[in-house]
């Protein structure tokens, strides 16, 4: 050992007293992560030192703005709009020099800025500006409030669907310029309907013209929405268009490409990645781009001065948000019109009640093509009734009618074939056997179902026991349900054409688009794929598992699926043909054969406005525990003109990540009253349970009890 190494020296020659200085040194500056700041002693803004926040909760007790100090560090960036960090949950104990401090951190917008604040305590203070993008507009702000009232919801729920999650690479990257408006767009294929062509000329110059649009069958639809959006960027405005899909999305998209060109429009739908949602979503905020086509998600888009605001096939359940409080994209966009004073368009190959009802009160106007343009338009439709069936002995054994099999083979000839099938646990509801009118209870006028235990039927709304039933229509006495499987359907249609290759579109796959060569195409309703000039045919099978579901609307909506299949067939002048098989007398069958859901829907309409039902009526669903849902009830103050229906026991849910949104948890028995009102008193309604709501959550301890404002399946 030499005499430096006797001396101890450290590492790499450093004297060990040296060593000790900087453990030392080390030690002292490993201090605890500092906490976000409680501003303590920090002097307010001097102008507008208070700050109201919309707190992230969403608890219904807790549905309103809280005031917070603003410290004069922040006081440019605490900005109306922006998203901040605020403490709460601290006590009145906790307040050190003058400022309220502990509780948690929680995100929240501020929502304005004001002198003074109505709260006579200390205040605790902002904790952190998360960003200075202002993502909350005055106008956002409204319609966000209107739409938690109307559901009786919270404002902060509505706000998480209405801004995305922020991105901070997204935010911050900036935006691109604006291109210039486009000019008017020529009408194209508008000239088909009546007032199409005025309807144009409206968008173009400014004004706000609102309309329920009959589309022609065939793929214009989306050219013809595009030149609308056009017309409106033509007069300075924007356009705001929310379809059900990604795959109608897609057409759209392309159909606005090509009539503005690129960088005219934005896309926003949920299954973008989070920067890219983000990134267009600031784009329209920002006012680079002032169109947007999207799924619902798109509902609540920032669109600079909106000029016109379309939805397309509102009956498809993809427009019903499925996180609380649950509202449906058609009346978002109903409410975003009325607040902005903007142009309103309905369209759909098919028409549901809701926009016959828009209609026939006359806040919108019918943009329909005369009965020889349909004709035209349309292709030829056949029935395939039980009387048929009953005769047919290819259809008892192969269950594919003998028509059937001979429009498929002829149109295999010519092109593709779309056989329409309805999908796994489509469970009919009762109707008589000879007329096939449903079974209704003859109390609330609800659908009767069978008990398991073959008992006597019971009410599916206020559990009325009905044990002497007939049917009003013909006098009958028999009932019939009937349950067709589909998956076995398009096996034997495969072995009926074995030289013919099968493609299929469902849940597990759906294809977008197939080749114009010969093939059979088995889909389930809302999943068909777009056929490259056309079907040849089209056959839809089990009509009676549509028309049979123990749904309020199941006529409207099996009429809506056989339309959009049929729309997708070539017309009659180019030998287009449907077969349907189901019962021709049938209203919605009917409907179909004409061509006329416009009709339909319109008479409807007035069926419902005669037995109380929705959308003429309001109603509400409120589901939970026998001991829960009777405690609400006896709580809550409803209006006096109020029907409660029921309850009446929920089916038992198993477990799997397959749970319907606010269905029962797992193995847990509830039961679900229906609460109706007349005409102009789903206000009243909405603010009663959600008055009830609050108060029992501020109570705490109480078992969930779960309110949705129409449902959209009601039995």
């Amino acid at each position: 050992m030499s005499s430096d190494n006797g001396q101890g020296a450290g590492a790499g020659g450093v004297p060990p007293e040296q060593l000790a200085l900087i453990r030392e040194s080390v030690r002292r500056a490993r201090t605890p992560r500092a906490k976000p700041r409680t501003w303590r002693g920090a002097a307010p803004a001097k102008e507008r030192p208070v700050a109201r926040v919309l707190v992230n909760k969403g608890v219904l007790h807790l549905d309103r703005y809280f005031d917070y100090a603003v410290p004069e560090e922040l006081d440019e960036q605490a900005q109306p709009g922006v998203r901040v960090r605020v403490r709460f949950g601290a006590g009145r104990h906790h307040v050190r020099e003058g400022r309220r401090e502990g509780g948690g951190l929680v995100d929240g917008f501020l929502v304005e800025r004001v002198a003074e604040s109505d709260y006579s305590g200390p205040l605790a203070a902002l904790a952190q500006v998360v960003s200075t993008e202002p993502v909350l507009s005055e106008e956002l702000l409204g319609l966000a409030r209107a739409v938690a009232d109307r559901y009786a919801g919270s404002l902060a729920d509505v706000l998480q669907l209405a801004v995305p999650p922020r991105n901070g690479r997204a935010e911050g990257k900036p935006s691109p310029e604006p291109l210039p408006a486009p000019p008017a767009p020529e009408p194209g294929s508008w000239g088909r309907y009546a007032q199409g062509v005025a309807f144009l000329e409206a968008l173009a110059t400014g004004a706000s013209p609102r309309a329920v649009w009959n589309a022609l069958p065939g793929p214009e639809w989306a050219d013809e929405l595009a030149r609308a959006v056009a017309a409106t960027l033509a007069s300075g405005r924007g356009a705001l268009v929310v379809v059900p899909d990604g795959r109608t999305v897609a057409r759209v998209d392309a159909a606005l490409t090509a009539v503005l060109g690129t960088g005219q429009h934005a896309v926003l739908t949920a299954e973008a990645g989070p920067e890219k949602r983000y990134r267009e979503w600031l784009a329209v905020r920002r006012g680079s781009v002032r169109a947007v086509v999207g799924t619902r998600a798109a509902m609540f888009a920032p669109v600079r001065d909106l000029g016109l605001v379309a939805i397309w096939d509102d009956g498809d359940g993809s427009h019903s948000e499925q996180h609380a409080p649950q509202p449906h994209a058609r009346e978002v966009l109903l409410l975003r019109a009325a607040h902005t004073k903007s142009a309103f368009l309905l369209g759909s190959w098919s028409c549901t009640v809701e926009a016959a009802q828009l209609v026939d009160s006359g806040w919108a106007l019918p943009l329909v093509a005369d009965r020889e343009q349909i004709r035209r338009a349309a292709p030829l439709v056949r029935t395939v009734g039980d009387a048929d069936l009953a005769r047919d002995e290819a259809a008892r054994t192969a269950r594919l009618p003998t028509l059937g099999w001979q429009v498929v083979r002829d149109a295999l000839q010519h092109g593709p074939v779309l056989v329409q099938v309805p999908r796994r646990g489509y469970v009919p509801r009762l109707s008589c056997t000879q007329c096939r009118a449903p079974a209704r209870c003859r109390h609330c006028a609800g659908p009767l179902e069978a008990a398991q235990d073959a008992g006597p039927l019971r009410c599916a709304w206020c559990g009325w026991d009905e044990t002497a039933w007939h049917c009003p229509e013909c006098g009958g006495f028999g009932l019939r349900a009937r349950i067709v499987g589909a998956r076995r359907t398009a096996e034997e249609l495969g072995r009926a054409f074995p030289a013919v290759p099968v493609r299929t579109s469902g849940r597990e796959h759906v294809l977008d688009t197939v080749p114009a060569a010969p093939a059979l195409v088995v889909s389930t309703p809302g999943a068909e794929p777009v056929a490259e000039g056309g079907y040849a045919a089209a056959l839809l099978l089990d009509g009676w598992a549509m028309l049979g579901r123990p749904d309020l609307r199941a006529g409207e909506d099996a009429l809506r699926r056989w339309i959009g299949a049929a729309a997708l067939v070539r017309d009659q002048g180019a030998g287009g043909t449907v077969v349907v098989v189901a019962e021709p007398t049938l209203r919605p069958v009917q409907a179909l054969v004409r061509w006329d859901p416009v009709g339909h829907a319109a008479r409807e309409l007035a069926e419902r406005a005669e037995l109380g039902f929705p959308p003429v009526s309001r109603m509400a669903a409120v589901s939970g525990t026998p001991e829960a849902l009777a405690s609400f009830l006896a709580g809550t103050e409803l209006p006096p003109d109020a029907e409660v229906l029921g309850p009446v026991p929920l089916p038992v849910t198993g477990p799997g990540p397959s749970r319907r949104p606010g269905a029962p948890p797992p193995g847990e028995h509830w039961e679900r009253a229906l609460i109706r009102v007349p005409p102009g008193r789903g206000a009243a309604l909405a603010s009663a349970l959600k008055a009830a709501q609050a108060a029992r959550m501020a109570r705490g301890g109480a078992e969930p009890v779960r309110i949705r404002i129409d449902p959209p399946d009601i039995g």
